[in-house]
């Protein structure tokens, strides 16, 4: 495995992670499978620009969230072309692109090195700008519409027989009969305490913000020799990606932000020598399960212990549709949106 590659797995992991790896593998083990995942994917992905858009809207913060498009860059239309299954889900899925040469990809990210020859463009693209301003003002709202935020650590449930009577934290016991876990990687615990056994695991996702970097790119930015998304934001270009596979515990290994920083160089003509760039780095588990597809829907226990986790890769994207679904599940309604694909029965 290549040691500057977008994927990397802690050795010292790999016994507890091969049952998730096996099932990984099956998953994506034939086209059939992965085009059963992206249609369910796409259920939730759809229309998720046009979502954000609205309730960004109702938050008063509509310039947080940028409708011009995600770009793909190529050193060559062969190197688009050997995409060609990733295209073919994409296409399968409604997403509509525009082809782009030289001229056109240059035209509209100046900055970008001339060594990628070809572009894709897909226009309906949205990005944030700011997320934690974002995530903050949705926060803001609902305790200004009567929610109540508590701050404590959640161990586990109390059930009388199959009903769901209080969650126990590091603060004492809160009464309730309802409850969604959607704790990130920390959910696969919680989930147990619940009744099912989830296989989830940590997708350790690295990030590193140029700060305030001058004349940057307009759009996000995915070339395709880095794998990696350049993304311009209200505090500079955002740097992600990188795949590590290891346990929460495990201190972040930062060289992987070194690499998507020479990635980030090679792609803009732009940008400083690394020696020179004032960085904001960090490092998050992005929860994942095997098959690429969230948890969503009801505890084997209780059917008033609710899930919605495992977002992976999409889970801001998803996250606008995720809750209008499961805030159906909570008040009794059925889901608008089929979620048969994300049932936690799955992994029975």
């Amino acid at each position: 495995m290549n040691p500057k590659g977008p994927l990397v797995i802690r050795w010292r992991h790999i016994l507890k992670l091969l049952p998730w790896l096996v099932r990984f593998l099956i998953a994506g083990s034939t086209v059939a499978r992965v085009e059963k995942t992206a249609h369910a994917l796409a259920t939730l992905l759809g229309d998720s620009p046009q979502r954000h858009l609205k309730l960004a809207e109702e938050l008063g913060l509509s310039h947080l969230i940028r409708q011009e498009g995600l770009l793909y860059a190529y050193p060559g239309r062969q190197d688009f072309e050997a995409e060609k299954l990733s295209w073919h889900l994409r296409s399968m899925t409604g997403l509509r692109w525009k082809e782009l040469d030289a001229g056109q990809l240059h035209a509209r990210e100046p900055q970008l090195s001339h060594r990628y020859n070809f572009g894709v463009l897909a226009e309906d693209g949205a990005h944030c700008v700011d997320p934690g301003a974002y995530v903050a003002a949705i926060v803001s709202t609902a305790i200004a519409r009567g929610a109540t935020l508590m701050k404590a650590q959640a161990n586990g449930f109390v059930f009388d027989d199959n009903s769901l009577i209080a969650v126990e934290t590091d603060n004492g016991r809160l009464n309730c009969d309802r409850a969604v876990i959607a704790s990130g990687v920390w959910s696969k615990a919680l989930a147990r305490e619940a009744g099912d056994r989830i296989p989830l695991e940590a997708e350790r996702g690295y990030h590193g913000v140029v700060v305030s970097e001058e004349n940057g790119p307009s759009h996000p930015v995915m070339p395709s020799d880095g794998k990696m998304a350049n993304t311009p934001t209200s505090k500079g270009l955002r740097l992600s990606g990188q795949v590590e596979l290891a346990s929460v515990e495990t201190p972040p290994n930062w060289k992987r932000v070194d690499i998507l920083i020479e990635h980030a160089i090679a792609t803009y003509d732009h940008l400083t020598p690394r020696t020179e760039m004032k960085l904001d780095r960090w490092m998050g588990h992005r929860p994942s399960t095997p098959d690429g597809l969230p948890v969503i829907g009801t505890s084997s226990r209780s059917n008033n212990v609710f899930y919605a986790f495992g977002h992976g890769h999409v889970g801001f994207a998803s996250g606008p549709i995720t809750g209008r679904i499961v805030a159906d599940m909570v008040s009794g309604k059925t889901p608008t949106s089929g979620i048969e694909a994300f049932s936690p029965r799955r992994f029975a």
